[in-house]
């Protein structure tokens, strides 16, 4: 998606929503770093303290974080989401393992019953860009993964309401998977989730459930040992 020139005042406005639009269309991930300032200016053809502006209210926002000597990255893509991000930021990790533990096993319950022919694709292949991305060793790229691939079990829910609130906690549990990971990829963490899969596709809630909550119990176990 282009960027373009605002033509209308007030500018700063103009580039908030453009910089947003490019946030929550996914154009520019979580988690990435969005173009400098300069480049900004020179794509929008406006001035440097409009952009720094525009940026500066996103960061308030909770959208983008800004940092000194790296750039500025995508936190969240909702304001709510990257209220969470800040409410949560300190929270205990055990805790939010239980968080993820109660709301993963009800969303893959309610996906063994709901799912479709399009969700089972979906979660295959959200299942092979996971493994895709462990064998890549980048530990990152493996966070990302393995998080779409519990949003693709969320949404195989057909729960709108469970899938906003776990998109909302979105960086709560990234940030969650990635103590789990650690900084280097190692074998011995490795947890696999075929079996959640399974379950789905065969319709078996109790399992799914089971599985689901299994895999986060066991990365927290890891974690604390």
């Amino acid at each position: 998606m282009a960027l373009t020139s605002p033509r209308r005042e007030p500018l700063a406005d103009q580039v908030i929503a453009q910089l947003r639009i490019q946030i929550t269309s996914g154009e520019w991930p979580v988690g990435s770093r969005i173009p400098t300032e300069v480049e900004l200016v020179e794509q929008l053809g406006v001035a440097r303290n409009t952009v720094r502006e525009a940026v500066r209210a996103l960061a308030h926002n909770g959208l983008l974080d800004i940092r000194q000597g790296s750039g500025t990255y995508v936190l969240a893509t909702s304001e709510l989401a990257g209220v969470m991000h800040r409410r949560f930021a300190d929270a205990e990790q055990e805790q939010v393992a239980e968080l993820r533990a109660t709301l993963e096993s009800s969303a893959a319950r309610l996906a063994a019953g709901r799912r479709t022919e399009r969700d089972l694709e979906l979660l295959d292949l959200a299942s092979e860009r996971r493994e895709e991305a462990w064998r890549s060793g980048d530990a990152e790229s493996f966070v990302q993964a393995d998080a779409a691939f519990h949003q693709a079990v969320v949404a195989a829910s057909h729960n709108e309401v469970l899938a906003a609130l776990y998109a909302d906690l979105g960086e709560v549990l990234r940030t969650h998977l990635r103590n789990d990971v650690g900084p280097v990829l190692a074998a011995e963490r490795y947890v696999p989730h075929a079996d959640i899969v399974e379950a789905i596709r065969v319709q078996d809630g109790a399992r799914a459930a089971e599985r689901a909550a299994w895999v986060v119990g066991r990365c927290s176990v890891e974690e604390g040992t």
